[in-house]
C-alpha cells in the first residue's frame, strides 16, 4: 500500500484529491489542514509520499517540507499548487521537494506523479519546463559552473600541461595509460569549449584553475 500524506487548507481540493487518488487499490491517503498538525502526524505516522499545498495561512507549503526534510531527509515530497510557480522554481529545489504537481492534473496525471516521485523521478508540468531557460544562472557565472566542472583529476593534468610536459610524460606521472589521459583530455576540452592544450592551459587560467607559478616560462 502507498500511504499518501495531503496537506491543504482547501476542504474540498483535500477530498477531491483523496477520492482520486484512492481510486488506485494501492494507495491511501490522510489528509490535513494544517500544517503543525502535519508535523504531528509524521511523529506516528510513515508516508510514502506527501503533497504539500504552496500556499497555507500556517506556514508554506515550502517551509513545511524543509521543516520536514530536516527530520526525515529521505522523504519524497510533492508541491500541490494551482499556482504560477516559476517565481518559486530555486526555492522549491533548493528545499529538496521532489516535483510539482498541479491542482489542474487530472486522475491519470496525478497518479502517475505519485508512482514517478516513488521511482525517484523529477515531477515538473511543462508549462513550468518550458519557462526554464528564463531561470538558468546569468552568463556571469559560467565561470564558476565550469570551475566546479573540472575535477582534481583534471586540474592534475592542466598543470602538467601547463609544465609543458607531452601526453606521454603526463599519462606516466599520473599512472595513467596514454589512451585514458586523451580520453581524458578530450572531455576536459569539452568542458573548457577548447580546441588544444595551449587553449585548455590559458583558460585555465583564465579561470583561476591555475596560477602563473604552474606554467613553464616557455608557456606563459
Amino acid at each position: 500500500m502507498i500511504n499518501i500524506l495531503l496537506v491543504d487548507d482547501h476542504p474540498s481540493v483535500m477530498e477531491g484529491t483523496k477520492l482520486l487518488l484512492e481510486q488506485e487499490e494501492d494507495m491511501k491517503v490522510v489528509i490535513e489542514q494544517s500544517a503543525s498538525k502535519a508535523l504531528d502526524i509524521l511523529n506516528d505516522s510513515v508516508f510514502d509520499v506527501m503533497l504539500f499545498d504552496l500556499t497555507m495561512p500556517e506556514m508554506s507549503g515550502i517551509e513545511l517540507a524543509k521543516k520536514v526534510l530536516a527530520k526525515i531527509p529521505e522523504a519524497t515530497i510533492l508541491i500541490y499548487s494551482g499556482n504560477d510557480l516559476k517565481d518559486h522554481f530555486n526555492t522549491l529545489i533548493d528545499a529538496g521537494i521532489s516535483g510539482i504537481v498541479s491542482k489542474t492534473a487530472n486522475k491519470e496525471q496525478l497518479v502517475t506523479s505519485v508512482r514517478c516521485a516513488l521511482r525517484g523521478e523529477a515531477i515538473l508540468p511543462l508549462d513550468l519546463v518550458k519557462q526554464l531557460r528564463r531561470l538558468t544562472r546569468p552568463e556571469a557565472n559560467r565561470t564558476e559552473l565550469e570551475t566546479k566542472a573540472v575535477s582534481a583529476k583534471e586540474q592534475q593534468i592542466l598543470k602538467e600541461i601547463a609544465k609543458g610536459k607531452s601526453n606521454k610524460e603526463i599519462a606516466t606521472d599520473l599512472h595513467m595509460s596514454q589512451r585514458s589521459l586523451e580520453y581524458g583530455l578530450t572531455n576536459l576540452f569539452h568542458k573548457l569549449n577548447v580546441k588544444s592544450r595551449l587553449e585548455a592551459a590559458i583558460k585555465a587560467k583564465e579561470l583561476k584553475l591555475l596560477d602563473d607559478v604552474d606554467f613553464a616560462l616557455d608557456i606563459l
